[in-house]
């Protein structure tokens, strides 16, 4: 292997916060620029007629790659440099063989969703999930002939294996399969935990001849530092980079990341729906790379500093933070099994309903009132009314996205000032 793909120094293995400043690049072909230029390229030329028809014949499969004969580079909506940088350094951080990046989180889960699925399939998922994957799975995917059922945090593994069984057996009656099962933990906005090797084991124990249900898993609240959910069994792990990944609040990306064989399933669709990252984005998510742990801890702990104000305040009924969980319940074991920190971005119910939420909101001063999450300054949005506004009435009570429920996501400025402005603008409430 080149050495700019080497993950250990003698015996001993490099880290991903090592590995973040130079995996994946080999200077020598750059005129030893330090840093990867930007490939602002829409094609590349081959050396001979005999490399263009190589290159294709694996990019279609119509012949197996060599893995010691990396297919060469073509069209930067087949792939790219920078791309494929980005995609070394992240497959680092979650132990990956391979990865895939895309122009936004949404495309990276509906390309894997439509990738796996096809008419008749079933697709389970954890409840609640982002807006944009709901609106995906229950109003667009059933335009296709694959339709969605929940499972909820609450459940046991034993009800979880109840749905799955009848959703596979319902697919079946139609021709179809349980496709995927796609966990969104914690999820957005109430952070609330799913079990994924608990429910991976199910979904895998439900494989058919040669088809197995995939265990998809939306990282982008905790990820790739304090959880990384293929080593507890799931098959793709998925990523907003818009989010902490990217962490400026200045690019938009997402990610599909699992082993070789199961990105193949994805890669095909990526490269016919078009919705590869350009190179300037790619350089700019490596950009950041450099600093995802300092950025993610920094903003963990001014979180959790935040957490306990909210805790004590008179006029804040809940606090819907991983760090709030009792150790000895279910949430909380999941959490010690999966997990190695709370991250930052977390909800909070007020005492009253969406009149108090806005009188809250409409008061911050140094917190920006945006949707997102994951960037260097604080964020604060009412998901009942924004991110999670198509959800019906009867979908927001159940899933507990009610109207005083306010999400944060905390950056990495001076905590105290963070507080000053959160204790002002809960005086408005």
């Amino acid at each position: 292997m080149d050495s700019y793909h080497k993950r250990t120094l003698n015996t001993r293995q490099l880290q991903p916060q090592t590995l973040m400043m130079g995996y994946g690049y080999d200077t020598a072909l750059s005129e030893g620029a330090i840093k990867a230029p930007i490939f602002q390229t829409s094609t590349f030329v081959f050396d001979k007629a005999e490399d263009g028809k190589e290159f294709f014949a694996v990019t279609y499969g119509l012949k197996e790659q060599d893995p010691d004969n990396p297919r060469g580079l073509i069209y930067s909506r087949i792939n790219n440099p920078n791309c494929e940088i980005l995609e070394d350094r992240l497959s680092v951080w979650d132990a990956a063989e391979k990865g895939l990046v895309f122009s936004s989180g949404m495309a990276a889960i509906s390309n894997t969703m439509m990738a796996l699925s096809r008419p008749g399939d079933i697709i389970v998922h954890s409840a609640p999930v982002y807006g944009g994957t709901e609106y995906l799975l229950h109003k667009l995917l059933p335009e296709y002939g694959i339709t969605a059922k929940a499972i909820l945090p609450t459940m046991t593994l034993e009800e979880v294996e109840t749905v799955l069984r009848q959703a596979d057996e319902e697919a079946q009656g139609r021709g179809g399969r349980l496709s995927v099962v796609h966990l969104e933990t914690p999820s957005n906005p109430t952070n609330t935990m799913m079990d994924i090797e608990g429910i991976a084991k199910i979904a895998h124990s439900l494989q058919r001849g040669e088809h197995r249900p995939a265990v998809s898993v939306d990282n982008t609240f905790l990820g790739p530092v304090f959880q990384h959910p293929l080593n507890h069994g799931a098959d793709y792990v998925l990523y907003s980079l818009t989010k902490y990944v990217g962490g400026h609040s200045d690019v938009v990306g997402g990610a599909c990341l699992g082993s070789a064989e199961a990105i193949a399933k994805v890669a095909g669709l990526r490269t016919i729906m078009g919705t590869i990252m350009d190179p300037h984005t790619s350089w700019m998510m490596c950009r950041s790379l450099e600093t995802l742990d300092i950025r993610m801890r920094r903003s963990a702990e001014n979180a959790l500093a935040i957490t306990k104000m909210l805790n004590d305040h008179s006029k804040v009924e809940k606090v819907l933070s991983l760090s709030n969980l009792d150790p000895n319940s279910e949430q909380g074991r999941i959490y010690a099994k999966q997990c190695t920190g709370a991250g930052s971005t977390f909800s909070f119910l007020l005492k009253g309903g969406e009149a108090e939420a806005y009188r809250f909101l409409n008061a911050l001063k140094v917190v920006k009132l945006a949707v997102s999450l994951g960037g260097t300054e604080s964020l604060a949005s009412h998901p009942a009314s924004m991110t999670h506004a198509d959800y019906s009435d009867e979908a927001k009570v159940k899933y507990g996205v009610s109207d005083n429920l306010v999400r944060v996501s905390i950056g990495i400025e001076d905590v105290e000032d963070l507080i000053a402005d959160l204790e002002q603008a809960l005086d408005h409430v």
